[in-house]
């Protein structure tokens, strides 16, 4: 059948995310299915062959998560993902595909036109060790991006407490670069932030740190370019840090920064992953906080885990300045969650407001908090 539905709890439980899997192979279906009932925390409410299909079972199935493959018969993902958006705003999509070239644009495109995250398939040639990565990185992204439901009643979560910030101050010395820290949800948040910088982001050598896959991130900065009319790339080992440039952290390696001859220079390297990441946001942002101090202006924004807290303290130490983005607008507040609640943030704010804020902070034009 090209629609399956999961039974139905007696009581109408709805603690676990409710998951819609789209994707022509019955067998990943399947597999895909397995794997979340395994972990407990999600229901896999209904699956689908193809787009059509998923559209005609969105409404009815009220999923909190779908599963989108790019690839399918009668209606691809990329026809299905707006339409899903339209019909049912606020449900997070996850797009799948290949790791290809092509399929990497595909999936950028999607993230821009609102899809909260992307997934890789493994490739057949490395079955078992991809199969098993794909498998982790799954539960691990389904289990960032699913509801956070209270065990009882929804009064019962206690009034928000205000949240920590660091005393405000006027930055000692005009930034000499920005550096950027992002996860789920990142690729458009990058760029959000990047138009918003308007012609400040001329003014300083901008860095981001993105959590993707080698392929997607030399796609990333080809995109970045394109929106932003400023070079953006995937820099070399040793190439020298110029304003008016975004240096995009490549897949699979880390990015940092390092003393030259006549200024900084990027810091390439293949050491272990730093908190499970590679390239990490704490390795550029450590690096920084000693060749740039006060001088260094970053900012994180919504993804998952912790990367980026220990190095936006070291910047902080250093005298340099952070901003987070704040819970509403974040498709995961995990990373910005975890520098605001270490008190590291000078400000936090919504993504729109975000490249305003970074620009007076650049431009020396004064900053009111929003």
């Amino acid at each position: 059948m090209s629609i399956s539905v999961a039974p139905q709890s007696a009581s109408g439980e709805r603690m676990r995310a409710r998951v819609m899997i789209v994707d022509d192979s019955a067998v990943i279906r399947g597999l895909v299915a397995r794997w979340l009932a395994e972990v407990g925390e999600f229901e896999v409410v209904t699956t689908a062959s193809n787009g059509r299909l998923a559209l005609e079972a969105l409404e009815r199935y009220n999923p909190d998560i779908v599963l989108l493959d790019l690839e399918m018969p009668e209606m691809d993902g990329v026809d299905a993902l707006p339409l899903l958006l339209k019909r049912r705003p606020g449900v997070k999509i996850v797009v799948v595909s290949t790791l290809t070239q092509r399929n990497a644009q595909i999936s950028l495109k999607c993230l821009s036109l609102g899809a909260a995250d992307y997934l890789a398939k493994p490739d057949g040639q490395r079955q078992v060790a991809a199969v098993e990565a794909f498998r982790r990185e799954l539960i691990e992204k389904l289990k960032a991006l699913a509801p956070k439901r209270g065990r009882t009643a929804p009064e019962a979560a206690p009034a928000a407490a205000s949240p920590a910030r660091v005393q405000r101050r006027p930055a000692p010395v005009r930034p000499a670069c920005l550096l950027i820290g992002a996860s789920t949800g990142g690729p458009r948040a990058v760029e959000r932030v990047l138009v918003g910088l308007g012609s400040a982001i001329r003014h300083v050598p901008v860095l981001v740190v993105q959590h993707m896959p080698a392929m997607f991130t030399s796609v990333f900065a080809d995109h970045l370019r394109m929106q932003t009319g400023v070079q953006a790339r995937e820099p070399s080992d040793g190439e020298p840090v110029r304003p008016g440039t975004v240096f995009v952290a490549p897949g699979g390696r880390h990015m940092g920064l390092s003393a030259g001859k006549s200024g900084p220079v990027i810091r390439l390297d293949d050491t272990a992953p730093v908190n499970f990441c590679r390239p990490a946001v704490d390795v550029l942002f450590r690096d920084a906080a000693s060749i740039y101090g006060a001088a260094a202006l970053a900012v994180i924004l919504t993804g998952m885990g912790s990367d980026g807290t220990q190095g936006s303290r070291l910047l902080v130490d250093a005298g340099g300045t952070v901003l987070a983005q704040d819970e509403g607008t974040s498709i995961v507040w995990g990373m910005p969650g975890s520098v605001v609640k270490a008190g590291l943030a000078q400000d936090i704010l919504p993504l729109e407001a975000i490249g305003p804020a970074l620009s007076n902070f650049i431009t020396g034009a004064p900053y009111e908090r929003a």
